[in-house]
């Protein structure tokens, strides 16, 4: 099947980098949020993004330029889905919304339309039944920063058809991505089945007042000599998803964890680098001071 239409639900910092890339690949992309006030801080993801591709990507203001033309923007869900050949969600980490979306779009996108949930906690058999397509229905997952770290896991249900699997390898590879196929169905997939971890248990440590995050950030750092620790890496994702994560957990100690970041953090508008602050201040974090791990 050749994709050319896609829409991407959702323009959040991933939703925002999905898009970008694949209009980056020459691919026409309508991008879908819940209101134009979304749509507009989209754009503005869209034009930040420019800068972050042209410092190390080493691209030219043309493809950047075309970049951009190649996306339109719409809260109309059926406008969205009208013509799309390829629908990938990539909205909060809820699984009632997500249902609630899926069942809207059995009804609206067309027969030909295969649908990806870029979801970072939940199986994609969580929803297949849903979509009303579940042979045209597998989980496309992307990591934070796209564009520099390219990996596409792909990972269908039981009745996901091989084809329809087949052709999401193929269109990864054609967005620029390293396609990472999954033989059955896991919970975090491979990268956040090791990154999860690492994550709560530096947010156990923090919220039990073992140490702050820069101790717990500096200790990864030495130890092992990775380029940022948890927290940093927690602000990337984003502490919204954080949330959303730790809330999906439903253990007590996850309850504890998503009311830490709510009181100290969601409700200051701390989201991470998306909003200027998170564990750390951007765009200039502490952990990236020459001194910080002395």
């Amino acid at each position: 099947m050749d994709l050319k239409q896609v829409t991407v639900i959702g323009s959040g910092v991933l939703g925002s980098q999905i898009a970008f890339q694949i209009a980056y690949s020459g691919f026409k992309v309508t991008v879908y949020d819940i209101n134009d006030e979304a749509l507009v801080k989209a754009q503005h993801n869209m034009r930040t993004l420019t800068d972050s591709y042209e410092r190390d990507m080493e691209v030219t203001d043309l493809e950047l330029k075309e970049a951009l033309s190649n996306l339109i923007y719409t809260s109309n869900l059926e406008t969205a889905s009208k013509e799309a050949d390829l629908i990938i969600e990539a909205i909060p980490e809820v699984k009632e919304l997500k249902i609630d979306l899926y069942k809207q779009l059995a009804i609206l996108a067309p027969e030909k339309t295969i649908f990806a949930t870029n979801t970072s906690t939940f199986l994609p058999s969580d929803f297949a039944k849903d979509t009303g397509r579940p042979e045209k229905f597998l989980a496309l997952h992307f990591a934070n920063q796209i564009w520099l770290n390219n990996t596409a896991e792909i990972m269908g249900t039981e009745q996901t058809d091989p084809d329809i699997f087949e052709t999401i390898v193929t269109f990864a590879k054609n967005i620029g991505m390293i396609p990472l196929p999954l033989h059955k169905e896991q919970r975090g997939y491979i990268l956040n089945s090791l990154l999860v971890p690492l994550l709560k248990s530096a947010e156990d440590l923090l919220v039990n007042e073992v140490a702050n995050p820069e101790t717990i950030d500096k200790t990864w750092m030495i130890a092992t000599k990775a380029p940022r620790g948890p927290f940093g890496i927690l602000d990337i994702v984003g502490l919204n998803t954080a949330y959303n994560i730790a809330l999906s957990r439903e253990s007590e100690d996850s309850k504890k964890i998503a009311n830490y970041l709510k009181e100290n953090y969601l409700d200051k508008g701390h989201l991470g680098i998306q909003s200027g602050k998170g564990f750390y201040t951007y765009p200039n974090p502490t952990y990236l001071d020459k001194d910080f791990l002395k």
